[in-house]
């Protein structure tokens, strides 16, 4: 009987749709598995395919495409470790979320997923059949079962393997990053090793994909909650644990330990990390951004330093008569900090001629946002044909506070391709600019020190499309817009609940109706990195024309 099994978690960052590339990557992590002579190599959830894959999987023409990839790479791997790989199976016309054991060069086990996530980001109970729950594969004389994702976060299918002879589980997981998601992850995992007195393995992935990214993070529990090993998060790695067979049970010797990191800095890695992914996908090397000398396009400008390198971050300043010299010198002083090449294209000539172009239709009415909105929307004009000139993907800046109620200019200053604060409150900003002029990381290709300067962050925030405007003129303090929004968005707070919590109810109703109608600029937004459980997208649906309030 075998006393020790050598596995190698290969903890990677596969892309939607390359089914080529994904595969070679996998044959590489067999390689690395090879090498270090072990007997098994296993890779993420959906790994042939990238992840989430949403209705591609429904096309046939792909389903079929990704078993042959499968089959495909267990011919390659036929001389060495078993590899264990998730993609999808489409059979008798139905599809599901597999996980396949690759071994003598074919598919010589399947274990399907059983409970199909149907909430936040997720849609698998429209796009897939669940599968029953699955037996455990067999490597040599050990029994391993396979729980896939979501089936490790309720009791039924880890009890179900172990009482059919599992002597451990390995989870292979596409699991995306929210705040604090990794405790989440450790409670579930943990209750499970309790509940069984088996060793946990729990296998994700890392990369971004569209609005998601993945934080990697794996790790290994042991029976009694011992945590044996876990890997860092967002980034590639490799893990060869030892599976020791002891007098009760199996167990991992003690491996990696790597450092978690605080709130502030996952979220600051995670859009930096989505953002450096969403343009090496989809094949854009170089971005650009309006820089407006406000705090906003300054966070974003630092984030895309780090993500692709100074030198390929155009910093665009497109001033208005109504442009101040702080906000001129701000946005120099932003662009030099960080090394970023600075253009300057002032509007006020092109908005005068818009004017003047739309006087006869005007003529009589007052002035009023139709005429502020103009030099946003040039604004959009100008860096839109700078990006389709230069090949730069535009990069939109407006931060959750703003998305939520609207005060950003569709077709405008929401121009744009990708928004990597989109999930960010206004607050949240100021902390973030603060923690990154504080700190540096080996991962960040920007420069070290104080990147943003102080007069960017404490100046009153203004969109500066009037004399002596203040974002205060048009919305609360943001310190309490900020409450009031996370209440009624990540709570589904009533307004008689935040009334209660403290707050005006003539202003939790004008923030309420400012977050209602502003639903069709949202639907028409750039996507943006996910940071919490209730980002503009996939976590919250609703109708954009809508009549309902709280009568509260």
């Amino acid at each position: 009987m075998s006393d020790q099994l050598k596995i190698t978690l290969a903890q990677l960052n596969p892309v939607v749709g390359d089914l080529a590339g994904n595969a070679d990557k996998a044959f590489g992590a067999f390689e690395e598995a090879k090498k270090a002579g072990s007997d098994i190599v296993a890779l993420p959830e959906m790994f042939i395919t990238g992840y989430q894959i949403q209705d591609l999987v429904q096309k046939p023409a792909f389903a079929r495409d990704a078993l042959a990839a499968v089959e495909a790479l267990a011919l390659r791997c036929k001389d060495g470790p078993v590899m264990l790989i998730g993609g999808p199976l489409w059979e008798a016309d139905k599809h599901y979320n597999a996980y396949f054991l690759l071994r003598d060069g074919r598919i010589d086990g399947v274990a399907r997923k059983h409970h199909l996530p149907n909430n936040a980001v997720f849609d698998e109970l429209r796009l897939y059949t669940s599968g029953d729950i699955s037996g455990p594969f067999n490597v040599g004389n050990v029994r391993i079962g396979c729980p896939v994702c979501e089936d490790s976060w309720h009791g039924d299918v880890a009890e179900t393997m172990t009482e059919s002879g599992a002597e451990f589980l390995i989870v292979p997981n596409g699991s995306p990053y929210h705040r604090d998601k990794l405790d989440l992850r450790m409670g579930h995992i943990v209750a499970r090793v309790v509940e069984n007195g088996v060793p946990v393995i729990y296998l994700n992935m890392v990369g971004g994909q569209d609005d998601q990214i993945f934080d990697g993070a794996s790790f290994v529990v042991n029976p009694g909650g011992e945590l044996a090993v876990i890997l860092p998060p967002f980034e590639e790695a490799y893990e060869h644990i030892v599976m020791r067979r002891e007098a009760d049970g199996w167990r991992c010797e003690p491996g990696t330990r790597a450092p978690q990191p605080d709130a502030w800095e996952q979220d600051y890695r995670a859009m930096v990390e989505s953002l450096r992914d969403y343009l090496g996908k989809s094949g854009f090397s170089k971005v650009l951004l309006g820089l407006s000398g406000g705090v906003d396009s300054a966070l974003v400008a630092a984030i895309a330093a780090d993500a692709i390198g100074p030198a390929n971050v155009r910093c665009v300043m497109l001033p208005s008569e109504y442009t101040s010299q702080a906000s001129l010198d701000d946005a120099a002083g932003v662009a030099k900090a960080l090394g970023c090449p600075l253009d300057t294209v002032p509007i006020k000539a092109g908005r005068a001629a818009i004017l003047e172009t739309l006087a006869p239709l005007f003529e009589g009415t007052e002035p009023g946002v139709t005429e502020e909105n103009i030099q946003s929307r040039l604004r959009g004009l100008l860096l839109m044909a700078i990006s389709n000139k230069f090949g730069e993907m535009l990069l939109t800046t407006g931060n959750k506070s703003e998305v939520a109620v609207g005060y950003a200019t569709i077709y405008g200053d929401m121009a744009g391709g990708y928004n990597p604060i989109k999930d960010l409150y206004k607050t949240r900003v100021f902390e973030t600019c603060h923690w990154r002029n504080t700190n540096h990381r080996d991962w960040m290709m920007g420069p070290s020190g104080e990147v943003i300067p102080v007069s960017v962050i404490e100046k009153p925030p203004s969109a500066e499309l009037r004399e002596d405007q203040k974002d205060e003129d048009s919305l609360p303090p943001y310190d309490v817009l900020d409450v009031i929004l996370e209440m009624l968005i990540e709570e589904d707070a009533s307004v008689p609940e935040i009334v209660a919590a403290g707050f005006d109810r003539e202003t939790v109703k004008k923030v309420e109706h400012l977050l209602y109608i502003s639903e069709y600029k949202r639907f028409q937004a750039a996507p943006g990195t996910r940071l919490t459980k209730k980002a503009f997208w996939l976590d919250r649906r609703y109708p954009i024309v809508n009549r309902w309030r709280d009568p509260g």
